[in-house]
């Protein structure tokens, strides 16, 4: 199964941005969806932006405008662009990946957005 890495979390004021990675330990070339969950403090975790091995993508409603989901197959990357981040972003944020119906999910990088 694969493993997810995330990094590039961390502590931001509000207004500011952040680019998180989601490094894969296998090549994403056959990977179906990737994308990006998030889970806020007191709430249920929550689709945030994916993106189709053709590179389609979708976003929350929360974040459209603000956030950008890519995907680099050659290099196992996906990245989450964040800007004009706001308060209510706050929360661990989970790559994830889908192929053959199985999905994986990495460890989580905490994102700290200060008013």
């Amino acid at each position: 199964q694969v493993q997810l890495v995330e990094s590039g979390g961390g502590l931001v004021q509000a207004g500011g941005s952040l680019r998180l990675s989601c490094a894969a330990s296998e090549t994403i070339y056959s990977y179906g969806t990737m994308g990006w969950d998030r889970q806020v403090p007191g709430s249920q975790r929550e689709s945030v932006a994916r993106i189709g091995r053709g590179g389609v993508t979708a976003y929350a409603d929360s974040v459209k405008g603000r956030f950008t989901v890519s995907r680099d197959n050659a290099k196992n990357m996906v990245y989450l662009q964040m800007n004009s981040l706001k308060p209510e972003d706050t929360g661990v944020y989970y790559c994830y990946s889908f192929k053959g119906g199985l999905g994986s999910w990495g460890q989580g990088t905490q994102v700290t957005v200060s008013s």
